[in-house]
């Protein structure tokens, strides 16, 4: 079982930034993928990017550079900085993991492929 807390939603106008964080209760003990998905009023929940225990990093096409995720291993935390956010970012942000997983062999894309998932935080960007 892995547990996933987060952290650092909120509203913020158009152009501003945003920093999620996502503390987990442990590091798997196998290779893992490690990620943040997006949840928009009404909409599905689709990936906003993905990472894995190699380092290996996959964002979605409308991230457009705008988001960076990082994690420190020293304090159990995921991070995702959000620039220049626009209202259509607006949603529920979700931490999932998955263990014995790796971005080379797999896409891991869709919601129903991840096993733990956190919460969620809202974030709200006005125009």
């Amino acid at each position: 079982q892995v547990r996933l807390v987060e952290s650092g939603g909120g509203s913020v106008q158009a152009g501003g930034s945003l920093r999620l964080s996502c503390v987990y209760s442990r590091v798997p003990v196998t290779e893992y993928c490690m990620g943040w998905f997006r949840q928009a009023p009404g909409k599905g929940r689709e990936v906003v990017v993905r990472t894995d225990s190699e380092g290996f990093r996959r964002y979605a096409d409308f991230v457009q550079g705008r988001f960076t995720i990082s994690k420190d291993h020293t304090k159990n935390t995921l991070h995702l900085q959000m620039n220049n956010l626009k209202p259509p970012h607006t949603g529920m942000y979700y931490c999932p993991a998955e263990e014995r997983c790796n971005l080379r062999a797999w896409s891991i894309a869709y919601r129903y492929e991840w096993t733990y998932w956190g919460q969620g935080p809202q974030v709200t960007v006005s125009s």
